[in-house]
């Protein structure tokens, strides 16, 4: 009733009161200032600088051996010894000591001070006899840096009293590790520099469950006991302490790729928000008091840290102050005793405004605080003060909350969550020192971002243990890359290996085209007899035939002027048939067409017929095709040998179907080339790139050693996929190439097409993973049974794996699917190696062809040759990367040759029907002029 009598304090209660909607406004702006941060085009511009901080990972729990910690502080150096037992971090064992500052060094030289700093290193390290082995060091600077790397930070300004000449824009890593140098340390290291936020996240990360955010809010304090002190794990003693750092800051473990300022693009990293300078731009304008202005006026900094100045505790007392003097001007306050001291700045300690709002002792410390400034408080003053002091401190406390809500709902946004679940770690006294402090900031925070669940974790020794722990991180991540990239290394093909795969290929492209070389290469280079590509001119109806699995297509193509038109139907062919006699299968065949034929209308027509036969055949003319050997699961008798026209005709006559005219047989990547030759005249090469790899393209007869006539070009089937299998690529193989290798049923054969294709990279995958999981590198070493089955690793698996932008929950959704409990880290490794086998096939693949189109350019004698891939299958189509690397490594292996590729539409089908409606071209006399191409 007392305060409700006097219209003054409602309007200062209510000045200082931000309600919900405003700190929905709050979160908001914070938002927008956090992706101002981390864009590279806006960043300069930011106020909230959302720093890197190249901390990738947070601890996991195996982190061990002894660690040194130099932290730099407002008036004193300390200096810690931490020995992590890798148990989970349960009980580090900690040893430190503080050596006071020289009030002379902080605004003296910047050499002198890291020179200090080095010395009370050395003086440390004699004291408790260290052992000479190497020592990892970090190095916590709680200044404004511009950090390159973990171990590499520019200072950009001096603030807290320091001063020092020489050092702002210069690496304070390396002044630090000369300064050590110089004292003969040579065995200590400085790996780390970090602020005391991060450092805040770290420890409060060592109980098993990842923590991924720090709030500050306010004085972290430092354990102190002059000299030494030494305990088995900090939690178990608190010794007296000293203040650090009275301001506010936040840091969260941000996806990599949106911190557009460091090169990373996988994985996390921790961002420090430095965002006490939030609302430097105006945008907290409508949330400030006259209070909070008057204190940014008699600050050393006017118009800025302006949300620092609204909830660090430096500032609480302040703002306290200046309520209570304008409340006494109103006579709302104090009647009848002198107010002068209030106008003195820093007489009201936050401390005592802590105090005030206890709610047993509060009043008692109210009275006490104003008498001890020779005020004469009644009980209703002190009533007052208390409220103006909680509406302060509950103030700070939901700003902050806006301020974690809008973090929190960042890293749900960005990591595509339903809902996100984090642990927290907040350090500073307004946090510790205060209860209702805690529970404004998880109340609100619940309600400003309603999606996220976030545990508050109180930091124990975040500036000390902290450091500790991002060294350690630190050291186990530098360690596991070392062995990451020995295992890797081999799949990684340098410019020369790739150089040399080529001349290899070249090598044996020559000896297939020999006469008498040809039985012992490699690479078959099979002529095709077909000796055109289409021109434009080609007219008529075709048929086509396309077989080459358990099912097959009959197709119909009109080929007119204004482009093709297709009908097809797909028929399936019985187990039984496929195994059983060669006549019943193709009896099935000619069946199936008949039927097709009857559905279209078709019966009374003789039209051409282009038959894609899949298996491997020697082509003895362009409708001729010897079967050299069944493969996909057919095995029908009598055919083995036989000409698969002859064989298509016989059952022809058997079944009295006598409107089939074969006049070609081709393979699906001659199709290809023909298909995509519709569309671009220039279409002189055909690639595969499916569940299996083949090639083919236009070569000139008089090279053609295994065919009569020098004049024109005939197109080569290259069978390239049998590459290597004269053990030309022997050193290119990896030992896992070998463990897939020897598990396939055509073990030694097709070697350069199980480096390539689909149907065997995700086994290359697999056999990787579970060497990094017996290295304890993945999944922290467990066994992972259903990793041990063949195939279960789909090469579907390595295209999705590797979109770019994919959140990692996907891949770890992938793996989970596979009961593989992956963690982060676990995600961001299986990433890399899929991106390693892919890039090495496609750059395998880049070198068979830069042969390929290298061959055409001497062939024709020219400077220059442009010339269109046709292509097709799935790995090529589908994969998110492997086109783009293929070409690429292209260009760089023929500079001299422009290559275009386009993607085949039916290779199989519509490609067939191309080859009959070309050789018909030549063979019947042209009725009408040629068309120019399109």
């Amino acid at each position: 009733p007392a305060l409700m009598s006097c219209p003054q304090v409602q309007r200062a209660l209510l000045a200082l009161t931000v309600p919900l909607e405003m700190l929905q406004a709050v979160k908001g702006r914070m938002l927008q200032a956090m992706r101002k941060g981390l864009s590279r085009q806006t960043h300069a511009q930011a106020n909230v600088r959302m720093l890197p901080t190249y901390i990738c990972s947070t601890p996991d729990g195996t982190e061990k051996g002894d660690l040194l910690v130099v932290e730099l502080c407002q008036s004193h150096v300390r200096t810690l010894w931490v020995t992590l037992l890798g148990d989970g971090n349960q009980s580090p064992q900690v040893m430190y000591k503080i050596f006071d500052t020289p009030g002379d060094i902080m605004k003296g030289k910047g050499e002198a001070l890291f020179d200090f700093i080095a010395q009370c290193v050395r003086q440390f390290l004699a004291g408790i006899g260290s052992p000479q082995h190497r020592l990892p060091l970090g190095f916590v600077f709680p200044f404004s840096c511009r950090q390159t790397r973990l171990d590499k930070a520019e200072l950009i300004s001096w603030s807290k009293g320091f001063s020092c000449s020489d050092v702002e824009g210069k690496d304070v890593v390396q002044l630090l590790q000369s300064a050590i140098n110089k004292q003969e340390l040579y065995h200590v290291d400085v790996v780390a520099l970090m602020n005391d936020t991060v450092g805040t996240m770290m420890t409060c990360s060592m109980g098993g469950e990842p923590c991924e955010v720090a709030l500050v809010v306010g004085e972290q304090r430092a354990p102190h006991v002059p000299g030494w002190w030494w305990g088995g794990g900090l939690r178990q003693c608190s010794p007296p302490l000293l203040p650090a750092d009275t301001g506010t800051n936040s840091c969260f473990m941000a996806e990599a790729q949106q911190v557009e300022m460091a090169e990373e693009t996988s994985g996390r990293m921790c961002v420090n928000t430095e965002w006490g300078c939030f609302g430097d731009d105006g945008t907290l304008s409508d949330v400030l008091t006259p209070y909070d202005q008057r204190v940014d006026q008699e600050s050393s900094s006017p118009g800025e840290k302006r949300f620092e100045k609204l909830v660090g505790s430096l500032y609480l007392g302040e703002i306290v102050r200046h309520a209570l003097t304008a409340l006494a001007a109103e006579k709302a306050l104090f009647i009848g005793s002198s107010v002068a001291v209030l106008r003195t700045k820093d007489v009201l300690k936050t401390q005592q405004v802590l105090e005030i709002i206890d709610n047993e002792e509060g009043m008692a410390k109210a009275r006490g605080a104003l008498e001890a400034l020779g005020l004469r408080p009644s009980e209703r003053d002190c009533c007052r003060v208390q409220q103006i002091c909680r509406a302060v401190v509950s103030r700070a406390a939901a700003l902050c909350a806006a301020g974690l809500a809008a973090i929190l709902s960042h890293m749900c946004q960005s990591r595509e969550l339903e809902r996100l679940v984090v642990n927290v770690g907040v350090d500073g006294e307004l946090y510790r020192g205060h209860t209702r402090f805690r529970e404004i900031l998880q109340s609100v925070t619940g309600l400003l971002a309603p999606e996220c669940t976030a545990t508050l974790l109180p930091s124990v020794d975040g500036t000390g243990q902290g450091a500790a722990m991002v060294t350690a991180v630190t050291l186990r991540l530098a360690a596991q890359r070392r062995e990451v990239d020995q295992l890797l290394a081999p799949l990684r093909l340098s410019r020369t290996d790739l150089e040399r795969v080529q001349v290899l290929m070249r090598r044996e492209m020559e000896l297939g085209l020999g006469r008498e070389s040809n039985a012992n290469a490699s690479v078959r280079m099979l002529p095709t007899y077909v000796c055109g590509t289409p021109d434009g001119t080609e007219r008529g109806e075709f048929l086509a035939l396309d077989l080459g699995g358990t099912n097959f297509r009959v197709l119909v193509v009109r080929v007119a002027q204004d482009g093709i038109r297709m009908a097809s139907e797909i028929y399936v062919i019985p187990t039984a048939i496929m195994q059983g006699t060669g006549e019943a299968l193709f009896d099935h065949i000619i069946e199936c067409i008949m039927d097709f034929q009857l559905k279209q209308d078709l019966m009374e027509q003789v039209l051409p017929l282009g038959f894609t036969f899949s298996f491997p055949c020697q082509q003895l003319g362009l409708d001729k095709a010897v079967l050299l050997s069944w493969t996909k699961g057919f095995s029908a008798s009598g055919c083995v040998g036989q000409d698969v026209v002859h064989l298509l005709r016989e059952a022809a006559q058997r079944k009295q179907h006598l409107g089939l005219k074969v006049v070609a047989v081709v393979n699906d990547t001659v199709g290809t080339m023909m298909s995509c030759g519709y569309d671009d005249p220039k279409c002189e090469i055909g690639l595969i790139v499916g569940t299996g790899t083949n090639a083919c393209y236009m070569e000139e007869m008089q090279n053609v050693g295994t065919v009569e006539g020098e004049q024109g070009r005939m197109c080569i089937n290259m069978e390239w996929g049998a590459f290597g299998d004269n053990g030309c690529l022997d050193d290119i193989f990896t030992d896992f190439d070998r463990l897939v290798d020897e598990k396939t049923i055509n073990a030694g054969k097709q070697r350069f097409e199980k480096l390539i294709s689909g149907m065997y990279l995700g086994e290359i995958v697999r056999h990787i993973l579970l060497a990094l999981v017996k290295k304890q590198l993945l999944f922290r070493g467990k066994p992972c049974p259903k990793l041990q089955n063949k195939d279960i690793f789909q090469t579907k698996f390595l295209s999705t794996i590797e979109i770019d932008g994919l959140a990692l929950r996907q891949v770890r959704a992938i793996l989970q699917d596979l009961e593989l409990q992956a963690s982060f880290e676990d995600s961001v490794l299986v990433r890399e190696v899929c991106q390693t086998v892919s890039l090495r096939a496609a750059q395998i693949c880049a070198a068979g062809l830069a042969a390929v189109v290298e061959k055409m350019r001497e062939n024709r004698g020219l400077a220059r040759l442009a010339v269109t891939v046709g292509v097709d299958g799935t790995l090529y189509k589908m994969h998110p990367r492997f086109s783009q690397h293929l070409q690429q490594m292209l260009r760089d292996l023929a500079p001299n040759c422009t290559v275009t590729f386009l993607q085949s539409e039916d290779g199989s089908g519509k490609g067939a029907a191309l080859v009959a409606a070309v050789a018909c071209r030549g063979a019947e006399p042209r009725g009408q002029p040629p068309l120019s191409p399109q």
